[in-house]
């Protein structure tokens, strides 16, 4: 069979196989892939996952099975075969590239891991060699000449129908996350080849329009979207079988939920701060305080809701004072002073000991044994069974954190929709051409400096029950272990700025990939950096992009509509014509 190849007028490179064989061979690499999963892959369970067994797959080869699934799928629906047309809206080709790509970097990341980790290609059980070669066959849709065209309006189905699908996606995304979260923290592999495939997947779904699909679909039907996220993250706590699991959750939704009172700061008033993580450590200290532990200098004993008030309105004086004299500055010169205050709040706690100057916080030694929570004599720290399923202490701690942020959510959603949110957005835009047309600019930046405090204050109280003890050392600008400044800047600069789930999903990455591969831990800022160059590189608007900024960081007709494939006709989206 002849593979010349030569350049077409649009730049895509054709060979002399026809694309339908190059599909049809795509789709049986994607079948050997799942096939390799059911042979044993080494005889030895000393690698994670045990891949040992005959008959069914488990580990990694789990996910070497999805992404030879969906590989053959998307070969199939390349090929316009009767009811999966579907899934490439926008093109097949693209996604096609990026599910065989996926398939055997996962694959071949499984065997060479089992081949260093184990001593040599001897370790490998025929399973090994057949996913190795059985992944690579599909490589051949890097042949493929490209096909990506506009989306269309689909078929209309009947409410109840895509009601299930909404359901059906956020079920699949539940057990997505859940995979990441268990995956063992003592071996590395696992967690890595699931950033593998489930990088290749994102970008291939992305690609093909099913994302833009999915999206116009929540829009219809906003309401139906919102519970489905709310009882997915209901469930969460259910699904977990170890409570380092649940605790993880806990503290990704306080990162999360500080990240979006952040991107107030950053995201719609443009507000470069530098010492943001100092109001998350005012409002765990004054809940400290005043919770009745025994190490705390102040004799007083606050029930919860007391405390949370507390909280977030010591936060909201330390950022009316803070940004009072400060908000006048711009630029690097406010991140100076942001980043002076994180520090100066962090060496003040450590220095009120009493003996370096006054009595308050108990210097490096902070205050430890903070009392469990109890609301309306429910004890956040005992074990309570809910519909058969025993809950313990960081699910019920998951549970309240999730109501917070909820309350956050709402607060950002009505905040930038309001009146002064359109103001925010139009300072960070031309601060100079806001004021002109009577923007108080000093009084919003306040406004939303403070605002932002004080939801990092609520969500510092429940954060110091959680750990049970406040220290100094956990509110630095940058170190390797989140809380810190650094962690939460590249969090809403990763997820998307001014978005509710870009802070969401940027917090969720940046706190698990770090705890899953605790081994890189002294590489994390170079990691950081690394991630932030190829996001400003390759998507400056973020993963979840604010569709106005992504307007704005795209030339006129730069705004590569296969990135961003948007429905044609009234549905939601700007058109690249419009752009």
């Amino acid at each position: 069979m002849s593979t010349d190849t030569n350049k077409t007028t649009d730049g895509n490179t054709r060979t002399g196989a026809s694309p339908t064989m190059l599909r049809a061979i795509t789709a049986v690499g994607g079948l050997a892939s799942v096939v390799s999963t059911f042979l044993a892959w080494t005889w030895t369970d000393e690698f994670p996952g045990d891949l040992t067994f005959n008959g069914y797959p488990g580990g990694l080869q789990i996910l070497t099975l999805v992404l030879g699934l969906l590989t053959t799928v998307f070969a199939l629906s390349a090929m316009d075969l009767r009811g999966l047309r579907w899934l490439t809206p926008a093109g097949s080709t693209q996604a096609l590239r990026l599910m065989a790509l996926g398939t055997f970097a996962t694959t071949w990341f499984t065997v060479i891991a089992i081949a260093v980790d184990l001593g040599g290609l001897a370790n490998w059980e025929p399973g090994a060699w057949v996913a190795a070669i059985g992944s690579a066959i599909p490589l051949a849709a890097l042949l493929l000449p490209n096909d990506t065209r506009p989306l269309k309006r689909p078929a209309e189905l009947p409410s109840w129908a895509e009601i299930l699908i909404i359901a059906a996606v956020f079920a699949i995304g539940l057990y997505v996350v859940n995979y990441g979260i268990q995956t063992d923290p003592d071996h590395p592999e696992p967690f890595l080849g699931y950033l593998i495939a489930v990088g290749f997947a994102a970008v291939a779904l992305f690609k093909a329009g099913i994302v833009a699909r999915m999206s116009a679909l929540t829009a219809k039907y906003r309401s139906v979207t919102l519970l489905a996220a709310l009882v997915t993250a209901v469930a969460f706590p259910f699904t977990q079988d170890k409570a380092s699991y649940t605790e993880l959750g806990v503290n990704i939704l306080i990162f999360a939920t500080v990240a979006l009172g952040l991107n107030i700061v950053v995201g719609l008033a443009g507000l470069l701060d530098l010492g943001y993580v100092a109001f998350l450590g005012v409002g765990a200290y004054t809940a400290a305080l005043v919770s009745g532990s025994a190490s705390s200098t102040l004799d007083v004993h606050f029930p919860f809701w007391a405390a949370v008030i507390a909280g977030a309105v010591v936060s909201l004086i330390f950022g009316v004072v803070i940004g009072a004299p400060t908000l006048r500055l711009r630029g690097d010169y406010l991140a100076i002073v942001t980043l002076g205050f994180g520090e100066i709040f962090r060496l003040a706690m450590q220095n009120m000991d009493g003996v370096s100057g006054p009595s308050v916080t108990n210097g490096p030694d902070g205050i430890p044994n903070i009392p469990p929570l109890e609301i309306f004599g429910f004890n956040f720290d005992d074990e309570h069974t809910v519909l058969g399923r025993t809950l313990d202490s960081n699910a019920n701690y998951f549970l309240l954190m999730l109501l917070v942020t909820i309350v956050v959510v709402l607060v950002f959603s009505r905040a930038g929709n309001s009146r002064i949110g359109r103001a925010w957005v139009a300072i960070r835009e031309d601060e100079t051409a806001a004021t002109a047309m009577g923007i108080n600019g000093f009084r919003v930046k306040l406004i939303a400096f403070a605002l932002g405090a004080t939801l990092a204050g609520v969500a510092g109280t429940v954060w110091a029950h959680v750990q049970t003890t406040v220290v100094p050392e956990q509110y630095v600008f940058a170190g390797p272990v989140p809380p810190n400044s650094t962690f939460l800047l590249a969090a809403v600069i990763l997820g998307g700025m001014g978005t509710i789930g870009g802070p969401l999903l940027g917090a969720t990455l940046l706190f698990l990939i770090p705890k899953k591969l605790e081994f890189f831990q002294d590489y994390q800022l170079l990691a950081f950096g690394i991630a932030l160059i190829l996001i400003m590189r390759f998507r400056p608007e973020g993963i979840i992009p604010n569709r106005r900024q992504q307007l704005e960081y795209h030339e006129t007709g730069q705004l590569d509509v296969p990135d961003q494939p948007q429905l044609s006709g009234n549905a939601v989206g700007v058109t690249k014509a419009e752009a």
